[in-house]
């Protein structure tokens, strides 16, 4: 199975490395995520242990698994190897390559890239390829809102903000018109002869 996409996060690209390596707000952004915890001693390559229940089609089961970043070259990219089990319901592993970008780098917004390629066997496998890829669609997009949902309220400052309105130069109408009402306007309000 390969998956591949793109995400605007509402942040810098500082602001989006250091959300991807917190546990806690990925924790909240991975629907089913019961833990996850690091386990590795080596900050070149993190290591983690994650519990969480997924359900693909008629079958629902709880998966440990372990995640390993690696080539991590921050705040730009890094690859996360993954592998879990889910007992009789099968297993999954695979690699994701994850890539930040931004116009600027200390400017909002930042592009995720992600490639991912994972095979799956077990109960999971005999679902058939088609739902298992709209389950891994269908888990991505709900990963990326709930992230950006949690992006935006630790970064509200961060959120893009609009550029104002540029003003459209007047038409040589529009003065006329702006200038006779302002003429009217002093008439009316005058207390004194004209």
């Amino acid at each position: 199975m390969n998956l591949t996409g793109q995400e605007t996060l509402p942040v810098t690209q500082a602001q989006a490395w250091a959300a991807l390596n917190d546990t806690e707000m990925l924790k909240a952004s991975i629907s089913g995520c019961e833990s996850l915890t690091a386990v590795g001693e080596n900050p070149t390559e993190p290591e983690y242990e994650a519990l969480l229940t997924v359900a693909i089609g008629p079958v629902k089961a709880k998966f440990k698994g372990r995640l390993k970043l690696s080539d991590l070259q921050a705040p730009n990219r890094y690859q996360l190897a993954f592998e879990g089990s889910g007992g009789a319901a099968g297993h999954g592993k695979g690699v994701a390559q994850v890539r930040l970008e931004s116009s600027a780098p200390e400017a909002a917004p930042t592009q995720l890239h992600y490639e991912v390629q994972a095979s799956v066997g077990g109960k999971i496998a005999q679902i058939g390829s088609r739902l298992v890829d709209m389950a891994a669609q269908k888990m991505a997009a709900d990963f990326f809102a709930a992230f950006n949902a949690a992006l935006q309220a630790k970064y509200p400052a961060a959120q893009l903000e609009t550029a104002p309105p540029v003003a459209k130069p007047k038409s040589a109408w529009q003065k006329l018109l702006d200038w006779y009402l302002g003429w009217l306007g002093r008439i009316f309000t005058s207390k004194g002869p004209l």
